[in-house]
């Protein structure tokens, strides 16, 4: 479950998503199913990096970043292989897909 405070209306949001867990933290693919704009999630974590999840029945703080480069082609490798459907969503929409980082803090 990711908890976001939405941006404009302060509101706290808590979805279920799905996640990939590697080398220590954790990462969200932000498809949209293949819609041309981004999910609201997405805007609010850029707006406040610092949130929660829980997974597994732990809450963990966390803090958002987004993946760039080589580490975002890493990245996708490593989703698209587990979840092949990203191949079609990216086939489906002209924008960007971003992929959030979110790192464990204390």
């Amino acid at each position: 479950l990711l908890h976001s405070r939405g941006r404009k209306s302060g509101q706290e949001h808590v979805i279920p998503i799905a996640y990939f867990f590697t080398d220590g933290f954790y990462f969200l693919v932000g498809s949209n199913w293949g819609k041309e704009s981004n999910a609201a999630w997405y805007y609010n974590l850029k707006a406040q990096p610092r949130t929660t999840i829980e997974v597994k029945g732990r809450t963990i703080p966390v803090e958002a970043s987004e993946a760039e480069g080589a580490n975002y082609e890493g990245l996708w490798a490593y989703a698209v292989e587990r979840h092949p459907p990203y191949r079609h969503y990216r086939e489906m929409t002209a924008r960007h897909i971003p992929i959030v980082i979110l790192k464990p803090v204390e």
